[in-house]
Parts: C-alpha cells; structure tokens; sequence
C-alpha cells in the first residue's frame, strides 16, 4: 500500500523526476511524456465516470482508472536484465489477463450496438462526448508509448492495453449514445 504523508518533496526543482528504481531522469523525457499522458487520461474517465449513471459501466471503468495507475507503474519502472517485464511482489506490470480483460469487455459492448456504417463525430450525450475525449487521449497515449519505446524497453504489454482501450473507449462512446442510435454521423463534405 502506498502512503503519501507529504506531497511536496522538492526533489523535482532541477527538472528532474524519480522512477521507481530510484534513478532520476528529465521531466520531458520520452518516459515521462507517456507517463504524464497516462495521467491525463486517468483523469479524463474520471471526469467521465461523473457523467455515466450505468452502476456496471461505472464499475468497470473504475478498473480501468486502477489499471492506468498500474500502466504508470510499468512505465515508471526500468525493465530489469534482458528486458524482463514479469511482475513481482516488488514489480507492477500491465499482464496478458488485463488485455484480455478488455477484449472480453471490447466484445460484449460491441455485440449490443447498431451495426457501424459511417464514421461517427464524437459527442452525442455528454457522457459519450466525455468518453469520446477520453478515447482520444487514449490514441495520444499509445502515440506517446511507443516513441518511449523507441527510446526505452516497453512492456508490449503495456502497448497492447493501451491500444485495447481506445478501441473499448470507442465502443463505450457509442454504448452511451443509445447502443449506437444516437450516434451522431459523419457526413463528408458537409460544409461545401
């Protein structure tokens, strides 16, 4: 159990942040970049979640958000000796149950919409435009992963759950716009 007593330390005046074994590095590190991004996103479901009235939906998404913190974990962590991503008592890393996890989600939610004929706009119901911003974080996020990882060892793990939930995003978008019916649809060159 963590336990945070102060919150300021003063140990990131120079610019720099601490990562789970200690070292430190650049706040604008690529690392970072993807952690702060993981951040952010945790915070847009919350926000989120404030608009969403389904118990169950809300449940969920509340497992998602501890997934995040999991995700920032993995990503705060430097892979051990020959890019070693298993999990410990001491290492948090984002495993193959949790990608099949929101798979499973992915495929449930899906297989009550309206069939998909067209690129939707995001928004609709608040709490679909909510998510909708969320999704698109996502995308941000998996952009922001993947160049860590062309810098540093990335649990592929950690990438998959991060494209997994852009796409269970999309699905929750339109499961909030009436299973899809209010879906709001893209119609091209509208502005001509």
């Amino acid at each position: 159990m963590v336990k945070l007593n102060k919150i300021y330390t003063k140990t990131g005046d120079d610019g720099t942040t601490g990562l789970v074994d200690g070292s430190r590095i650049a706040k604008n590190n690529p690392r970072m970049a993807a952690i702060g991004d993981v951040d952010e996103l945790n915070s847009a479901l919350g926000f989120a979640i404030c608009e969403i009235t389904d118990d169950a939906l809300v449940k969920t998404l509340r497992i998602v958000q501890n997934d995040l913190f999991d995700l920032g974990a993995d990503l705060a962590t430097p892979a051990a000796e020959g890019d070693d991503f298993a999990p410990s008592a001491m290492v948090l890393r984002v495993v193959p149950s949790q990608v099949e996890r929101l798979e499973t989600e992915i495929d449930a939610v899906n297989a009550d919409l309206n069939p998909l004929t067209s690129f939707i706009l995001p928004g609709g119901s608040k709490a679909a435009a909510a998510i909708h911003c969320a999704r698109a974080i996502a995308r941000r996020t998996e952009r922001t992963c993947v160049a860590a990882a062309q810098e540093i060892a990335v649990n592929p793990q950690a990438l998959a759950y991060i494209n997994r939930l852009s796409d269970y995003l999309f699905v929750v978008g339109r499961a909030l716009n009436n299973g899809g019916k209010d879906d709001i649809l893209w119609v091209p060159g509208a502005s001509r």
